[in-house]
């Protein structure tokens, strides 16, 4: 018990001395052990790596999972080392709820096969958020997650253990400066002859005695320092190493950062690959689901990719005038330039993608162009005669939106 006694007395001094000096240096009654400047740009680098380190983790998460609620209880569950149960994600949400739909609205209708298929396409598009979502929380904020928790920490510690070095040195330096001080001034008063003729001859013994005990005073001091001075080196000598590691820290975050990039763009290929086909899929069963002459526009997703120019779709894509497929039955022989738009039922249409003709019997189409659209008895309800100028071919209804 005497032990711990003396120990926490000791310790208690210690920190009265480091607070009373880091009190004095934020006053100017102090003089402080300046760091070089390399140290103090290791430092500066360390710190701005840790504080953007923290907001690309944060916004990442957020990126990962927008609702807050989820994210508090996932960061409990990795606190009380649980595993973070499997949660359903939002794609995957609605397209129980659209199969759910289906199932009660009947999945023979025309709405509910479209439902059932879009669910389908919406279950795919939860699955790959799902992979996503696991792919870069390991590749990219585990590694960021252990470098806050694991190197800044350390870090953290031996620079807190350098300030306190730092704040004895410099205790250190101060008691030896007083020291000194001290004892020049008892060595002054102690070489003046005394008068033994005076009433009080004993203030030179005083003198000559506080004289020795000050001096005895700058060699504890000189020696203190001296030790202070070895242990702050060695601890600077470790923080910088520390500090200096954080390059190696930039290179692991730098693959990280590539992993990341990878992971999203298969997942955003894979999303417009599952929409892309339920397009073709919603756009092969459109008539089936609206049997009138002029079909509603049915914006895709996504747009095609041509991997033509327009200027080179529109000059390499001729239009020969004889489509069998587009006469009604037993007119098979009839050709595009001898049917004349209906009387009624002619309309303005805008392009909405470029589309490179597959045939000569389709019309090449540019974006953003108006043409003059119009069906005939027993076509394809999937597509639409359209007119630009003299020319004249099938267009699919997908592509364009309908006006007055």
């Amino acid at each position: 018990m005497d032990f711990n006694m003396k120990k926490l007395a000791s310790d208690a001094g210690i920190f009265f001395t480091r607070a009373v000096q880091f009190t004095e240096e934020k006053f100017g009654q102090a003089e402080k052990t300046e760091l070089d400047a390399h140290f103090e740009n290791l430092l500066a680098r360390a710190d701005s790596t840790k504080n953007w380190t923290e907001k690309i983790l944060r916004q990442t998460e957020v990126l990962l999972q927008p609702n807050p609620s989820a994210r508090v209880e996932e960061f409990l569950y990795e606190k009380l080392d649980r595993k973070v149960p499997s949660r359903v994600t939002n794609g995957e949400l609605l397209a129980q709820y659209m199969a759910d739909a289906a199932s009660e609205l009947g999945p023979t209708t025309p709405y509910g096969k479209t439902l059932i298929k879009v669910a389908e396409a919406e279950k795919q598009l939860g699955a790959a958020e799902r992979d996503f979502i696991h792919t870069a929380s390991i590749s990219f904020l585990t590694p960021l997650r252990n470098f806050l928790e694991g190197d800044w920490k350390t870090i953290s510690k031996e620079r807190r253990l350098l300030q306190n070095r730092r704040l004895d040195l410099d205790a250190c330096k101060a008691r030896l400066k007083k020291a000194k001080a001290a004892e020049a001034k008892a060595t002054c008063e102690g070489d003046t002859v005394p008068d033994f003729q005076e009433t009080r001859p004993r203030n030179y013994i005083l003198s000559a005695s506080a004289s020795a005990l000050w001096n005895d005073e700058v060699d504890k001091a000189e020696q203190e320092l001296r030790v202070a001075q070895t242990e702050f080196d060695r601890q600077a000598e470790v923080t910088r190493l520390l500090l200096e590691g954080i390059s190696s820290t930039h290179v692991n975050h730098l693959r990280c950062l590539h992993e990341f990039v990878k992971s999203q763009t298969t997942y955003y290929a894979q999303c417009y690959r599952h929409m892309l086909d339920l397009q073709k899929q919603l756009g092969s069963s459109q008539g089936a689901i609206f049997p009138g002459t002029f079909v509603g526009t049915a914006e895709p997703a996504s747009p095609p990719l041509s991997s033509t120019s327009p200027t080179t779709t529109a000059a390499t894509m001729p239009v020969v005038p004889s489509v069998a497929s587009l006469a009604p039955p037993g007119e098979a022989s009839l050709c595009l330039e001898e049917v004349a738009p209906p009387a009624s039922g002619t309309r303005k249409a805008r392009v909405l993608y470029d589309y490179e003709a597959a045939d000569s019997s389709e019309l090449a189409l540019l974006a953003d162009e108006l043409i003059t659209v119009y069906s005939l008895p027993g076509m394809d309800p999937d597509w639409l005669i359209g007119e630009r100028g003299n020319k004249k071919g099938k267009v699919p209804v997908t592509y364009l939106e309908l006006l007055s």
